[in-house]
């Protein structure tokens, strides 16, 4: 099996949890999930430098979102970030675009991107009613990248959302992830999934997609076996010394639940039992950011009546304990795919970010 067949870890027998997966293994198991990547990975000539970079967008769910905003809780584990979007979230607790992926100094141009495509949608923002909050998250490719270079514009988030599909999610050194390392190795996109059943008939899903750009290569631990003390690639070392524990990893979890905002902070919380899993420690100068959200619950932007009723999930037995399990292992599982599944990059200053060797991985973690 090559890298070009998108080598994923169950391929290999490596199934972290216990929960079942979905159809696919893939955020877009959640319906009316969507995920597009634009990847720009060029250059023009000797003397110009890579780059390596590009955007992912999610689109949380389907219709319009400004007009019927999806509900969702932020989890900010390490702040070390330069989002945007993210203040009104955790104060309103809803979504209303899609949510943008790209490097650090991508941010504006994908919130331009984001607004440009609400405006073109929503003739109201700004005329009628108020204007409208673009989410946007980011990790920092300049390992690989040239980063300053701003190659990412306000057009490359629109040819994402036009590319977006509930197709399963391209994985490894794609979109956003075109630049990102992780543990030393070429990661960038993974996802996964996991279904839940209430014990009443009743199944849901929930699924998870990260943008992995963290973690020092030694602590690199697949189900529970330390591999990276094992193979750690000697690039790490120049890596660790330009980086110092710069990095990042960003978290997005989708559920067809009916949980409010509280209880999907909650369940993004457990995205760093995930992180954790995968040898993570959220060092000084490395952003993790988890948000999750429910396709079920939708806030109207002109409510019907000043009282809103809402159902959510119950606390008092053990179903809630079940979606924080999904959440732990899907984003466990999410970061290993964007291990296995990204293939080598040589960037900028001949930095090179070596794949991670996933059947020598498989050989020691398996029986």
């Amino acid at each position: 099996m090559t890298r070009a067949d998108n080598l994923r870890p169950r391929d290999l027998g490596i199934a972290p949890g216990i929960l079942p997966p979905g159809p696919s293994n893939s955020l877009t198991d959640v319906s009316g999930v969507r995920v597009g990547h634009v990847t720009l990975d060029q250059r023009q000539s000797e003397a110009e430098l890579p780059v390596r970079t590009g955007a992912t967008v999610v689109v949380p769910a389907p219709g319009s979102l400004f007009r019927d905003k999806p509900v969702a809780g932020l989890e900010v584990v390490n702040g070390f970030g330069k989002a945007a979007g993210l203040s009104q979230v955790a104060e309103l607790g809803v979504l209303e675009t899609p949510l943008a992926l790209t490097n650090t100094l991508g941010v504006g141009a994908a919130f331009e991107g984001l607004a440009r495509h609400a405006l073109d949608g929503h003739p109201e923002i700004g005329v009628t009613t108020g204007t409208v909050n673009p989410v946007v998250l980011e990790c920092n490719d300049g390992w690989l990248n040239d980063i300053r270079g701003l190659h990412v514009r306000p057009e490359h988030v629109l040819e994402a959302l036009e590319a977006a599909s509930d197709r399963p999610v391209p994985e490894g050194a794609v979109g956003a992830g075109a630049g990102m390392v992780a543990f030393g190795w070429k990661a960038g996109i993974g996802s996964s999934s996991r279904l839940v059943d209430d014990g009443d008939g009743a199944r849901f899903t929930v699924g998870a997609l990260v943008l992995a750009n963290f973690g020092q290569a030694d602590d690199l631990t697949v189900l529970g076996v330390p591999v990276g003390r094992t193979l750690t690639p000697q690039q790490a070392r120049e890596q660790a010394e330009f980086a110092r524990g710069a990095g990042s990893c960003v978290v997005l979890i989708a559920t067809d639940a009916p949980a409010d905002a509280r209880q999907l902070r909650r369940i993004a919380k457990r995205a760093t039992v995930g992180l954790a899993r995968t040898g993570g420690i959220v060092q000084h100068g490395s952003g993790e950011y988890a948000l999750a959200w429910s396709t079920t619950h939708r806030v109207p932007h002109r409510p019907a009546g000043p009282v809103r009723a809402a159902s959510a999930l119950a606390e008092d037995g053990p179903l809630i304990d079940l979606f924080f399990r999904a959440a732990a292992e899907a984003t466990e599982e999410a970061v290993l795919g964007s291990l296995f599944a990204a293939r080598p990059v040589t960037g900028v200053r001949g930095h090179h970010a070596p794949a991670l060797p996933a059947e020598r991985v498989a050989r020691l973690v398996t029986p």
